[in-house]
């Protein structure tokens, strides 16, 4: 008996504890506020603005009321403290706004002219330091990313340096057999034209990495630019004959002053221009080169005369593995390696379409002062 009257307790207890209203919880806001945790739009920069902007704007009322229907003074001090709070707000909005986003527009301007893994400084515990860490985190990743790139090229680069020797050395040793003819002597001649082209390519990329990694070094001298642009002519323009383009020099008048350089270094820019010339302006048949004085500068020209650089491509030419929309395919690092160069000489590259048609490359090296 007493076992029955224990299970009809129990079980009238379980349907009593499902219905038994339970204990109110504070949801939304509110609950937050009455534990202590501050809401998400009353924290950080936004809080504070929020929080200075109803500060203001209470005593703006409060001084109309008072001058209404009270208090003209008190309407006074109340306005008072109104211009007082706008004032320091804008100050604050200044100071913690305002400049650390300048600071990090600095900062990402560095790393887009390639200062990859520039790290902003992180001032406090707010929005703009939440935005200066994903600034940071995307520096530090473009800066792997590049390095990843580099190395992969280099290694690349210098696994086919040695089979393209190989077939460079054997085709010219096979185009010295006098047995051979017709299209086989041909073919060898194309195998040996694209094995020197390959290897031009290949050097411009270990070229590439080297001033990536910081490994590139001039050996500054005094340069006879006039002397090094007549040997360059004289050399380039048996090439270019073959290729059915003929240089046209214009010697400097008179004198050239000397200029502070690496003349391997300056040899290998203008090679690199008149490559390039030949490459893209076969059609007009023509290539023209000049040298002269420029106020303080060495001013060495190279015009082509065919279809020049679509102007859309115009602000891209110098930048890395940029290959435009031309018919002729490079490696796209040419003219950044020269940009690269002429800079360290502390001069200028310039791009641009001549006037009557061709493109038109300019290089200004600093004259050296005594």
């Amino acid at each position: 008996m007493e076992e029955k009257k224990e299970t009809r307790r129990e079980a009238a207890a379980v349907p009593a504890a499902q219905g038994a209203p339970a204990e109110p919880e504070h949801g939304g806001a509110v609950g937050r506020l009455l534990s202590g945790e501050r809401p998400e739009s009353l924290s950080g920069l936004k809080g504070v603005w929020l929080a200075m902007s109803c500060a203001g704007a209470l005593c703006v009322l409060l001084s109309l009321l008072f001058a209404l229907f009270w208090s003209v003074v008190w309407a006074c001090v109340f306005a008072a403290a109104a211009i007082l709070i706008f004032l320091a707000s804008n100050f604050w909005f200044r100071e913690r706004v305002t400049s650390p986003i300048l600071g990090l527009g600095d900062t990402a301007r560095h790393i887009a002219d390639g200062s990859y893994g520039t790290l902003a400084e992180r001032l406090r515990d707010d929005e703009i330091g939440a935005l200066t860490d994903a600034i940071n985190d995307m520096s530090v990743k473009i800066g792997k990313a590049d390095r990843v790139q580099s190395e992969f090229i280099s290694s690349v680069s210098h696994e086919l340096r040695t089979p393209l020797t190989a077939i460079t050395g054997w085709s010219e040793t096979l185009l010295y057999d006098e047995a051979l003819q017709g299209d086989s002597r041909r073919g060898i001649e194309i195998i040996s034209r694209e094995a020197g082209r390959l290897t031009s390519m290949v050097e411009e990329l270990l070229e590439f990495t080297r001033m990536r990694d910081g490994r590139f070094t001039l050996n500054l001298e005094q340069v006879d630019v006039a002397a090094l642009m007549e040997e360059v002519c004289f050399t380039y323009s048996e090439l270019l004959r073959h290729d059915g383009l003929e240089l046209v020099y214009k010697p400097p008048e008179g004198d050239l002053p000397f200029v502070t350089g690496d003349p391997r270094r300056l040899k290998q820019v203008v090679l690199n221009i008149l490559d390039n010339a030949a490459k893209y302006g076969r059609g007009g048949q023509k290539v023209e080169v000049s040298a002269a004085q420029q106020g303080e500068y060495v001013k060495i020209s190279v015009r082509d005369h065919g279809p020049g650089i679509a102007k859309e491509d115009l602000p891209h030419v110098k930048e890395r593995f940029y290959k435009g929309r031309g018919k002729e395919r490079g490696s796209g690092i040419g003219l950044a390696v020269c940009e690269e160069i002429v800079a360290r000489h502390s001069g200028k590259l310039i791009v641009d379409n001549a006037p009557a048609g061709g493109a038109l490359i300019t290089v200004l090296l600093p004259i050296e002062t005594q």
